[in-house]
């Protein structure tokens, strides 16, 4: 096997870790080649469209820029997180050309359709490492369906950071520019909180601070919300409600409609759908390969409710005591100069969906607060 093609097949290789602790340990994570390329993309102004209510366009955004990668790379899989308001990755040299189409053409898309601004960039690895940062990844099994990327070694932050200056940018393609977003979509109710709050948390190191001492405080907080019996992921058991007309459906209708389709067409084919697929999931209606029990209880086990890209995030259902010892642990680690942290409390969580194929587990379910998630935890941060 020649150099690039095992660079290619970098990120298949890289072996997989159970127990969601293992995030913040070093050994788990593997360096990204020189030649690949760290994408980002976020929300100009999130802060201002969350105040607006707009958190579904927010979120659409962000998951968006996962679709449309996705699917331009035929379903071929690559390291990326969800953040919310935005989402990073990483590529192989030989996906560069589509990485880029396909960033420049959900930044139209997000402008042409949610009237939302994306920014977005695309860095080499060894541009990052000749900065002082590196980009190592590690895959956790979130189920035994998927493995979600985390990532390690500040490249994240430093790439996102060049890009708000304006390097390495991606410019929007022209009006009208659409990418392949099948598969997107935000059909679920929001999910109130069962144990009292749904809460949002940021974590990450402080500059300068001891990295043992760093690890120490994400263990304790992992460790606080999985003693707990009372702490878990925001989806529950009994999954949320699937309402008709679906509320997400002006979303999935402006990200499903062709070139010159009109939304209002769009919008009555997706009733039709929808209704069709409320019926089958209400009633449990088995249809040739899909199974709605299956399907649920992989919704549940898909969900991205924790993650780690340098900064620890979870979007948890709570009891306020909880809450309160979790924030109590990170205000003393911040006293410290260990950590940076922002907490959002709230009462509902969301949802926004990506199911290439409905028959095929591998379905992955972006999760953040409903009143603001990570953007608003955020602003703390960014206030710090």
């Amino acid at each position: 096997m020649d150099a690039r093609n095992q660079s290619d097949t970098f990120y298949a290789d890289v072996p997989v870790f159970r127990g969601f602790a293992g995030v913040a340990d070093p050994e788990r994570y593997r360096p990204l080649p020189d030649d690949w390329l760290i994408g980002v993309a976020d929300v100009v102004d999130s802060t201002r469209a969350i105040q607006a209510n707009r958190y579904k366009h927010v979120n659409m955004a962000g998951a968006a820029v996962v679709a449309a990668l996705t699917n331009a790379l035929g379903h071929r899989e690559f390291p990326f997180v969800f953040g919310g308001d935005g989402a990073s990755f990483a590529v192989p040299p030989s996906a560069a050309v589509i990485a880029r189409e396909a960033l420049a053409s959900t930044a139209a898309w997000v402008k042409d359709e949610l009237n939302l601004t994306m920014r977005a960039g695309l860095m080499p690895v060894a541009d990052i490492r000749a900065r002082g940062a590196d980009v190592r990844v590690a895959r956790f099994a979130a189920s035994r369906n998927i493995a979600l990327a985390m990532f390690a070694g500040g490249g994240l932050a430093l790439a996102d950071a060049a890009v708000k200056r304006g390097e390495f940018a991606v410019p929007a393609a022209a009006t009208g520019a659409r990418p392949d977003l099948s598969g997107l979509s935000c059909r679920w109710d929001e999910i109130p909180a069962m144990r009292g709050l749904i809460l949002s948390v940021l974590v990450m190191p402080a500059a300068g601070a001891d990295a043992a001492e760093v690890r120490r405080v994400f263990e304790t907080v992992i460790a606080l919300t999985e003693r707990d019996p009372d702490a878990s992921g925001p989806i529950p058991a009994e999954p949320p409600r699937l309402g008709w007309p679906p509320a997400g459906l002006d979303l999935e209708a402006r990200a499903q409609r062709r070139t010159g389709e009109s939304l209002w067409v769009r919008k009555a084919k997706l009733l039709v759908w929808t209704l069709m697929g409320y019926l089958i999931m209400r009633f449990g209606i088995r249809i040739g390969g899909f199974s709605p029990q299956k399907y649920m209880k992989e919704l549940v086990e898909n969900s991205d409710f924790r993650k780690f890209d340098d900064t620890l995030r979870m979007v948890i259902d709570c009891t306020p005591a909880l809450a309160d010892e979790v924030e109590a642990v990170l205000n003393q680690a911040a006293a410290a100069g260990t950590v940076r942290f922002g907490l959002h409390r709230q009462d509902k969580a969301m949802i926004t969906c990506f199911t290439p194929s409905p028959t095929e587990p591998d379905h992955v379910h972006f999760i953040d607060g409903a009143r603001g998630g990570y953007t608003v935890a955020a602003m703390s941060l960014k206030a710090g």
